[in-house]
Formats: C-alpha cells, sequence, structure tokens
C-alpha cells in the first residue's frame, strides 16, 4: 500500500493527510497547499498570490507599493475626520506580534511559492517548519483514496483547498464550525463518487458551509475564461453580469458599450434566464460567462426578463429572446466625455466627464493618459462615474486613488482575520489634479469602487452624489491550483480612511439622487446631449457650481 502524503502546515503543528489506495502506485503529491503556484500577494510585494476584491476580475501582480505603503496599527488612526454618524471600526487594545510562529511561517510559505514535499510510504511524516526548537507535535490523519484516477485527482485538489481556507481564510471559526473535521468529512463523501465533476461539487459544498459566496472554487476552464476577461479584449456578447444578493438572479450589471449586447437593447437590471437552450437556474457568473463566451462570428441566443415588461399570468414577466453574434470586444475600462456650459457670469466653463466601468488590468493608465488629455484641453472641474462598477483589482483602485490626492493620506484600511487594523498610505504623492471632483455612486458601485469613493471623500477631495453603493468590504485572494482550478478565498475586510463599515452597510452619498431613466445607458464620448439629460450628472455640474 502507497500512501501519499498531503501536508499543510498550521504553527507548530503539521498535520499529515494521507490519501492511497490499492489499485495503484500514486506518484507523491510534491506542493503543500501554500507552495501551489500563487498568482500575486496582498500587501507583500516579495511574494506572489494575487489579490482579489471582486469575483469578476483577476488582479494583476500587486507589485512594489511604489507610492503608497502599508502602516503598522500603532499609526493607524493618527489622522481621523468628525464622526458623521456612519458605523465605525474599534480596533483590538492589544498590539499585533509581527514576530509570531504563524507570522513567520506564512511569510516564508508566501515566498516559497515552489517548495517541494517528498515523503513515500505510509509512515511518513514531514514537518516543513516549526516554532520552537522543542520537538515539534505532528498529527498524521490517514484517509483511504479513491481508486478512480479523476476523483483522486480532485481529492488532492479538495485537500488543497481545504488547507489554504484553513490557513488564511478571515474567519478563524470557519463560521463556527470544526474545519480540521469537515475534511474528514467530505473527503470520506468524495470515495463513492465516479465522476470528477461529482467530486468538485463536494468541494464547492464544502466551502458553502463557510457562509462566504465569494470563497469559491472554480474549474480551470471557468479559471480560463475569468483571466481571458483580464487581458483587455475577449471573444463574446459584451455583457457584465452579477448574481443579485438577495433573489440569487442572474442580471445584468451593464452592457459594454458598442458591444453585441448593447446594440440588441439589453440593459442594466435584465434577468439572463436561458442560454441557448440551457437553463441557467443553480449556476455561478463564471459558469455563465464561459457560456456567453465563444470564438468571435459564433451566434448565442439569450432569453432575458425584463422587470418593465407586462406581468402574465403566472405573476411572472414575459420572456424576451436575443439572438446575438459574438465578436471580439476590446475592454477599456474609461469613457470621457466634456460637458460645455455657461458659469453664472456667462463664461464657457469645462467639466471633464470619466466614466470608469471596471478596475481592470489597464484601468489606472487608461484613466492617468483622459486625464492629461482633460488638463491639457482646460477643463475646470471633472465628474467621476462610479455607477454599477462592480469593482476588480485592488491595486488598479488604489493607483486611481493616488491620481486625485496628495501627500500621505490613508486610502483605505484593511483589517485580517485577528481583527488588526492595518492602513495602507500615499507615499509622498502628487496629484494629477486639484480641480474640483464630483464622484457619481449607486447601489452598482462595488468593492473596488468603494474603496475608490471612500478615499476620495474621507480624505475631503471629492462630494459623493448618487445613492448608497453595493456594500462590499472583503478582499479576496485568488490562487491557481495544481490541477488548473483557481480558489478564491476571503482573506480581510477593509474601512474606508475615516474607519466607516462598508461590508453590507455601503457608502452613503453626501447629495441623493433619483436617476432617470437613461442612467444605466452606456456614455459614448461624442454624446453630449445624452449626458445632459442625466438628471445626477447636472446634479453633479450643480454642485461642482457650487464649490
Amino acid at each position: 500500500m502507497e500512501a501519499v502524503p498531503v501536508v499543510p502546515h498550521f504553527g507548530g503543528l503539521s498535520k499529515i493527510v494521507c490519501l492511497y489506495h490499492q489499485a495503484q502506485k500514486v506518484k507523491v503529491f510534491q506542493r503543500n497547499f501554500l507552495g501551489s503556484k500563487l498568482l500575486s500577494s496582498y500587501g507583500n510585494s516579495s511574494s506572489s498570490m494575487l489579490v482579489l476584491e471582486n469575483g469578476q476580475h483577476l488582479l494583476r501582480p500587486f507589485g512594489a507599493l511604489s507610492r503608497w505603503q502599508k502602516h503598522q496599527p500603532a499609526a493607524a488612526t493618527a489622522r481621523r475626520k468628525q464622526d458623521d454618524g456612519q458605523s465605525r471600526y474599534t480596533p483590538p487594545v492589544k498590539e499585533r506580534k509581527s514576530d509570531s510562529c504563524r507570522q513567520k511561517l506564512l511569510q516564508k510559505a508566501f515566498e516559497s511559492a515552489t517548495s517541494t514535499i517528498l515523503a513515500t510510504g505510509a509512515a511518513a511524516a514531514i514537518l516543513l517548519q516549526t516554532c520552537s526548537s522543542a520537538a515539534a507535535e505532528s498529527l498524521t490523519v490517514t484517509f483511504p483514496g479513491s481508486s478512480i484516477g479523476e476523483v483522486n485527482n480532485v481529492q488532492r485538489t479538495l485537500v488543497e483547498a481545504w488547507g489554504i481556507v484553513r490557513e488564511t481564510y478571515v474567519d478563524p471559526t470557519f463560521n463556527n464550525q470544526d474545519w480540521d473535521l469537515k475534511l474528514e468529512e467530505v473527503l470520506g463523501e468524495t470515495l463513492s463518487l465516479k465522476t470528477s465533476d461529482a467530486a468538485y461539487a463536494k468541494i464547492r459544498s464544502m466551502l458553502a458551509t463557510l457562509g462566504d459566496p465569494f470563497t469559491r472554487i472554480v474549474n480551470p476552464q471557468e479559471y480560463e475564461s475569468f483571466r481571458i476577461s483580464n487581458e483587455g479584449a475577449l471573444e463574446g456578447v459584451g455583457l457584465l453580469i452579477a448574481s443579485d444578493r438577495d433573489s440569487g438572479r442572474l442580471v445584468v450589471l451593464s452592457p459594454i458599450e458598442g458591444g453585441p449586447a448593447a446594440r440588441a437593447g439589453i440593459i442594466s437590471g435584465d434577468e439572463l434566464v436561458q442560454i441557448d437552450d440551457q437553463a441557467l437556474a443553480g449556476m455561478n457568473n463564471e459558469e455563465v460567462a464561459t457560456r456567453l463566451r465563444g470564438r468571435a462570428g459564433t451566434s448565442v441566443t439569450l432569453k432575458l426578463r425584463r422587470p418593465t415588461n407586462g406581468v402574465t399570468a403566472t405573476g411572472l414577466t414575459e420572456l424576451t429572446e436575443v439572438k446575438l453574434q459574438r465578436e471580439t470586444i476590446m475592454l477599456s475600462p474609461v469613457f470621457s466625455a466634456i460637458i460645455h456650459h455657461a458659469a453664472p457670469d456667462g463664461h464657457d466653463l469645462k467639466t471633464g466627464y470619466v466614466r470608469l466601468s471596471a478596475f481592470s488590468q489597464n484601468a489606472a493608465a487608461d484613466m492617468e493618459r483622459t486625464v492629461a488629455t482633460m488638463e491639457n484641453a482646460g477643463v475646470d472641474s471633472y465628474i467621476l462615474d462610479l455607477r454599477n462598477n462592480p469593482g476588480g483589482l485592488v491595486k488598479a483602485g488604489l493607483e486611481v486613488a493616488q491620481m486625485w490626492l496628495d501627500g500621505d493620506e490613508t486610502l483605505v484600511n484593511t483589517i485580517d482575520r485577528n481583527g488588526f487594523l492595518q492602513p495602507i498610505n500615499l507615499i509622498d504623492g502628487h496629484a494629477l489634479t486639484h480641480d474640483p471632483l464630483v464622484v457619481l455612486v449607486n447601489e452598482g458601485s462595488a468593492s473596488a469602487s468603494e474603496i475608490l469613493a471612500g478615499a476620495l471623500h474621507d480624505n475631503g477631495r471629492a462630494i459623493l452624489v448618487g445613492q448608497k453603493t453595493y456594500g462590499k468590504g472583503k478582499i479576496q485572494s485568488v490562487t491557481e491550483l495544481r490541477d488548473g482550478s483557481a480558489l478564491f478565498v476571503t482573506v480581510a475586510k477593509y474601512l474606508s480612511p475615516a474607519l466607516h463599515q462598508i461590508d453590507r452597510v455601503g457608502i452613503a452619498p453626501d447629495v441623493k439622487c433619483i436617476p432617470g431613466d437613461n442612467i444605466s445607458t452606456p456614455v459614448r464620448p461624442s454624446s453630449g446631449p445624452l449626458l445632459e439629460s442625466d438628471a445626477c450628472i447636472m446634479l453633479a455640474q450643480h454642485q461642482l457650481d457650487l464649490h
């Protein structure tokens, strides 16, 4: 009998999980869960874990914090604005032990993303690191592995995912359950399975017990589509979709300007019900996005339900069928226009309107070019439109924030699984412009949008106009697993610079605005009349005139 050790490590206790079967000899699993291929690292420029703060977008490597830095908790709240009645976070009184064994192990593991574990035999006992010179305690847990190759491979992925969650998940109680016992339970359930799909379903059910919809696994095909969407272009119909938090329905966040879906009249709020002959009930965002994408020139038929349609006898709104041809769609997230209007004294004023639809890899560079162009054109003020922006890369959000701020302002505060607060501040920031700024937000502004809106608002740089934001104050890491799948794990929470709670609360605007019917219509750079018919843009313009 050959045992295959899979060895996560937890402080002084190394837990050795052995999967074995009698039918065949299995190659030794050569990477522990923190030795998997990690894509980038949140807050650690020397590692390679990727920080994701929205389920639709892949973060590029965090890199060196060139113009911002992480400050230690002791200096976390040295400069705070007056209380405006919003919920605030009270940090723990105790000081963080930065030299703790756990921190050292995590640091070493993150920096050793390709570490190799070699062991053979049922009695193998491997201790990777220990916290003291004394003999480390070890615990060996042995489970029978499936004799079906594809299921056995997923069992290994299950252990790998379980270990990452155990070491990094933001809630150390794992939703008040014994996470070690959960591994034993789920591995036992996989023994009778016949297919890898069924085994993946067990991983998903294990993660679902955490009660966090943002901690999840996607299969290799879904992950590949996920990565493609962040390369600046994709082949598909041009829809941004999301699951409604209350109903679970799959709805359109917004169509991409100029894409097949936008030209066909699909709008924000439309519910996706069916793609070709496949009903979408029970599918997640990545599965649906995979079905929407495809080779340019191929066709796909969508069935949608629009809330404004007439109600049928069954109490449901009518379905609309739309046939679309897929195209190659460029994904620049920035749209801009200059709004001309007369000042009270009669002279001409220029307002730079910038709509940022997502925080993708090219968001910051596109934003910088747009602001530079508008500065050269002599604009007097700016409207930054973050409505229906679901978020994306944390780094992109911070990079855009620094374009509008000076000095050493706090951009965002993060809270780790132990409740410790850590602010991220600018270092000698120099704004691209000091012109007056209004930021438009609504219930579709989430994640990185809320980081940016909070940074500009709490530092007194911008007025917020619109509706309360979505309220997603969590940061995810994404790790590519050994079989090509990917694990998304919530690793931290964040607060605004003034310590306002964001998660499940959102950010309230300074000035409320009830949008007009066309608020979700994508903005065209040349569409001055369309901009001027948007009630919230006009209200933002009024606020700028009062500045």
